[in-house]
């Protein structure tokens, strides 16, 4: 039997996350607050994980949705979730410590990685 969370059909790297959100995606940071306010990919909207689904509506069905979090595992959760719904949507494989780790930009100038 296949895993159905297995993270390879759903995860995109940092660096695809970075071409898509080019593109024209959604970023969706699902981080609590004080992690958010740390450091944040730019351009990327704050929707903490337990809010998700009461602001599903505000979420651009038309356009791809990719979920981010420190290492993955709750932007793992919502990506299946919103993906079930319809949307497609991905997780930001490895999280904000991959996207850091790989050199690409946070917010402010000065963001970091805050530890969960």
């Amino acid at each position: 039997m296949t895993n159905p969370f297995s993270p390879s059909d759903i995860e995109v790297s940092p660096e695809r996350a970075a071409e898509l959100q080019r593109e024209g995606a959604q970023v969706v940071d699902v981080r609590e607050p004080y992690e958010v306010e740390a450091g944040r990919t730019p351009g990327s909207r704050h929707v903490e994980l337990e809010r998700l689904a009461s602001q599903a509506p505000t979420i651009d069905r038309d356009r791809p949705v990719i979920f981010q979090c420190r290492l993955g595992v709750r932007s793992a959760m919502a990506a299946h979730a919103f993906r079930a719904a319809g949307y497609d949507a991905w997780s930001l494989a490895g999280g904000l410590v991959a996207w850091h780790e790989r050199g690409l930009p946070l917010e402010p100038a000065d963001g970091y990685v805050a530890d969960h």
